[in-house]
């Protein structure tokens, strides 16, 4: 059997091609950290520097998400984001930082507004 064209053209090629495009430069990247980390203290200066920059990214991607939304989330108006926002922020807190409890409250006040 020789690889030909033809049998690059099949169906499922390109899934075949997202699926190790994706996953080998993660897996990579994933094995080396567990590796490099094995060194790494818990209470290091490296991995508090980590945490700060992960916590940035996150709060630019939801700035970014409360501020200039795309899609259907574009429709909602800005004070009701904004609102949506401090309640699952509020009921974080109060549910002694439970991230679920948070997240389900925002986006109950978000759909119930959205809908009603």
């Amino acid at each position: 059997m020789s690889l030909t064209y033809a049998s690059l053209d099949a169906w499922w090629w390109p899934y075949v091609f997202i699926l190790l495009a994706g996953s080998i430069p993660t897996n990579i990247w994933r094995w080396l950290g567990v590796f490099a980390g094995r060194a790494l203290r818990d209470d290091s200066d490296m991995l508090h520097w980590v945490k700060a920059v992960a916590t940035a990214l996150i709060a630019g991607v939801i700035s970014k998400l409360i501020l200039f939304p795309t899609g259907p989330l574009g429709d909602a108006p800005l004070l009701l984001r904004l609102g949506a926002t401090l309640v699952g922020m509020a009921a974080f807190w109060f549910a002694n930082k439970n991230i679920l409890i948070g997240v389900l409250s925002a986006e109950a006040v978000l759909l119930s507004m959205l809908f009603f």
